[in-house]
């Protein structure tokens, strides 16, 4: 069951009024009007899906692969016949790099989107839902926010020994207790409502009221806080790259690149300047759409 607006129909006198309650495809359709009438979501739409599109087809936009070294062409500038945005030290195609580090950015971030869905949205259906687990699940989620999010990430990388999957899942783990404290909140709110009340009087067994009444409507702030778990990831998956904790080279990420293209600025700035600005654009675009999103499936927000 989910709560969507419910428009009373007018009845005649002695009848009693029914709420009628709006279809799914009109809710969706709603959402959709919202978002295209906010102009910074459509542009970060627009973002996410040059990024997307990237990633996904970036083995046939790059026009060479992404460690093939051409030694008599280092530090060529952009614009250079063959070489759109130049080579780095070693002669290795900066486009083709940029185009390949964006994918691996994307797979990191969505892995670690599942990963923290996956673990904090079961804990926290069960911490707002029973107050005996909510002591236990809020105090370890307690623990874990202690800690700054980027060391937790790179302490949990650095057991593990660095890696893509490793990478993901470390900031995945690390984005799980926020995760959780935002589902526990919603449910906490949604256990009170008029419909869990009434399934809990008709013994409706908890996973059931939980699986069709409570997750269902908490998909939205889920799906807002994804969206914000997206850009975390990326970014943290570059500092963890650069620190050498991160994707292992010679495999193309924007954290390596700017790792290596630091000790070369003062002769070469296009190394680096190039996976910064694809970093801002990916975090940009993710950003704006979120916060579009957040407006559009809030009730409070809407006209």
């Amino acid at each position: 069951m989910t709560i969507t607006d419910t428009p009373v129909v007018e009845a005649s006198p002695g009848v009693e009024k029914k709420p009628l309650e709006t279809p799914p495809a009109a809710a969706r359709g709603r959402v959709l009007r919202q978002l295209l009438h906010n102009p910074l979501g459509v542009v970060g739409g627009v973002l996410l899906l040059i990024v997307i599109f990237v990633g996904v087809f970036a083995p046939l936009l790059a026009p060479y692969s992404p460690s093939e070294v051409h030694f008599p062409t280092p530090f060529q500038q952009p614009g250079t016949v063959g070489f759109l945005l130049g080579t780095d030290d070693l002669g290795r195609d900066i486009l083709s790099r940029v185009l390949y580090g964006t994918r691996a950015s994307l797979e990191v971030g969505v892995l670690s989107v599942l990963c923290a869905v996956l673990i904090g949205v079961p804990l926290g259906l069960l911490a707002g839902y029973w107050r005996t687990l909510d002591m236990i699940l809020s105090r370890l989620s307690d623990v874990l926010l202690a800690f700054p999010f980027i060391i937790l990430a790179v302490g949990l990388t650095a057991i593990n020994g660095g890696g893509l999957a490793d990478a993901a899942i470390a900031l995945g783990i690390a984005q799980v207790p926020i995760m959780m404290r935002v589902v526990r909140a919603e449910t906490l709110r949604l256990k009170e409502t008029d419909f869990v009340l009434a399934a809990n009087t008709m013994d409706v067994p908890a996973w059931k009221i939980l699986g069709e009444h409570i997750l269902p409507n908490s998909l939205a702030p889920i799906i807002v806080q994804a969206t914000v778990i997206m850009p975390t990831a990326v970014i943290g998956e570059a500092i963890l790259s650069f620190l050498g904790l991160g994707i292992k080279p010679p495999a193309p990420s924007l954290g390596i690149m700017l790792s290596d293209a630091q000790q070369y600025l003062t002769r070469t700035p296009w190394p680096g300047i190039f996976p910064g600005v694809a970093l801002a654009l990916i975090c940009l675009g993710f950003n704006l759409f979120g916060d579009a999103l957040r407006d559009a499936l809030d009730p409070k927000t809407r006209r």
